[in-house]
This record gives C-alpha cells, structure tokens and sequence, in this order.
C-alpha cells in the first residue's frame, strides 16, 4: 500500500470535481516515476504522535488562559513581566488585591484551569519519555546536542522509514528547514528556509539549536568551529536555523546507520 499526499495529486485534477476525477487524479498522479509517496506509520506510531499533537494543543490552549488572565487582571492595574514562569507572582498579587467577588471567582475558574492543564502535559511528557527510553533508536538520536527525549520521539514517529531520503538534506527539505529557491537561467537563488515541511519538529529542533548554541562558548569541537565561524558573518537566528538544519541531518545519519553521535566534534572545553 502507498500514501500520495494530496497536495500531489491536486495537479492533475482535470475541470469538475467529482469522485470519476478524483480518482483519475489518483491514477495518473501514482503513475509519475517521480512521484513522492508517504511512509505507511504504524499502530504505535500514531499513538506516540497523538500524545504529541495533544500535548501541543494543551499547551496552546495554556497559553490562551495565561494570555487572558493576564488581559483581564491588566484592567484591575495587576501585571507582571512576561512569560509562564511569572504567573504565579501576578495570581499572588491578585490574592493580595481588594478585587470584586466576580473577578475572584472568575480567577478561581481559570487558575483551575491552568492547574488541569498543566497536570496533562505533565502526564503526557512523562508517557512520551517513556516510550522514548524503550526505544534504543530513539535514545540513539536524542545522544545529539539539543535534540532530547521529544524532539526524537517526534522524528521517529513522523518519518517511519529514513530510507526513504535520499540524504540527511532531502530530510532537512521534508522537515521544511533548508534555503528557498528562485533559480532561472543558470543563475542559483536562496532565499529563507521553505518553512513547508514538519512544524512542530523543526520548531523542536530550533529551539535544541539555541540551547546549543548557548553552550557553545564552553565546548570544542569540529561543530563549535563551524558555529564560531558562522556566526561571525551571520545574525544570530540565522545561525540558529542552520544549526537546526545540520541537526536534523545528523540525526537522519544516525537512525539510518545506527552508528554513535561522535561527541569530540561537541565535547567539553
């Protein structure tokens, strides 16, 4: 059995749109030889993905009740500085407040809230750990500087069969991270990353990337020099996404050999 994305298939829809179309679409689009088929996941698979996609909906929908707690204690004149973390110094100095019986209520239904939610993704993270630590492929690729235990399980989850790339960069292409072109007449232009691929995966492995290069100014290493160099020349984001794109080659050459993340290329100074 194969899987056509249907973006794919799109470009062959004749006018009408009908079942008789649509699936003539499907025929011809399957029969191009460089047609690009979707890797068959398994039960397991799509369970660990559920747990990841649902971690990030509640995870969003934290955010939306910070957002709001914030919003409404700000037209009482209560703030705090940004972020998670500061939630608790703002809901202190709401309790310390002379506020109406109604905005006291209300903040105990959202507090409520905040409490169940993050009791979910508590519970979520420590299932997808778990997981994690069953699989030794897994535990192979989050060995990589700023891809952990998520980041790993994500990837394996998502993309089934590595074989199925060519190379660490056709990976970096699916997961949306490497240069956009606008080539015509023999002339090659890049512009920024496709952002096309996986989001939540590239997300992840940004955000592994700035803790890198966070650390990078105590480490040595073949990866450090490349870094110290690139960022001579380049803005510090930039950096950081083209780490994330190298990451996400090193970890495909991982999974696909089963052969260790040498660590003198990232070692301790």
């Amino acid at each position: 059995m194969k899987l056509t994305p249907p973006i794919y298939v799109k470009a062959y829809v004749k006018r009408g749109k009908n079942d008789a179309a649509d699936a003539a679409a499907i025929c011809e689009a399957m029969s191009r030889p460089n047609m690009r088929f979707v890797a068959v996941k398994s039960e397991d698979q799509q369970a660990t993905l559920m747990a990841h996609k649902t971690r990030e909906l509640l995870i969003k929908q934290r955010t939306m009740s910070v957002n709001a707690l914030r919003g409404h204690l700000a037209e009482f004149g209560l703030i705090a500085a940004k972020g998670i973390s500061h939630v608790k110094e703002l809901v202190e100095r709401a309790a310390a407040a002379d506020l109406p019986a109604m905005v006291q209520a209300t903040l105990g239904v959202l507090l409520a809230q905040l409490r169940s939610l993050d009791a979910a993704i508590d519970e979520l993270e420590r299932a997808i750990a778990a997981d994690h630590r069953r699989d030794p492929v897994s535990r192979l690729a989050a060995s990589v500087p700023g891809v952990g235990a998520l980041a790993a399980s994500a990837i394996l989850a998502s993309a089934p069969d590595p074989h199925a790339f060519k190379s660490g960069r056709d990976f970096a292409a699916w997961l949306g991270a490497t240069p956009k072109q606008n080539s015509t007449g023999g002339k090659e232009k890049l512009g920024s990353i496709t952002k096309q691929g996986n989001r939540y995966i590239r997300r992840l492995l940004v955000l592994g990337a700035i803790s890198v290069l966070r650390a990078a100014p105590k480490r040595k290493g073949a990866l450090c020099d490349w870094l110290a160099a690139l960022r001579a020349r380049k803005p510090a984001k930039v950096v950081a996404v083209a780490l994330a794109n190298k990451l996400a080659r090193i970890v495909w050459a991982i999974i696909t050999t089963g052969e260790a993340f040498r660590s003198s290329i990232y070692a301790k100074a």
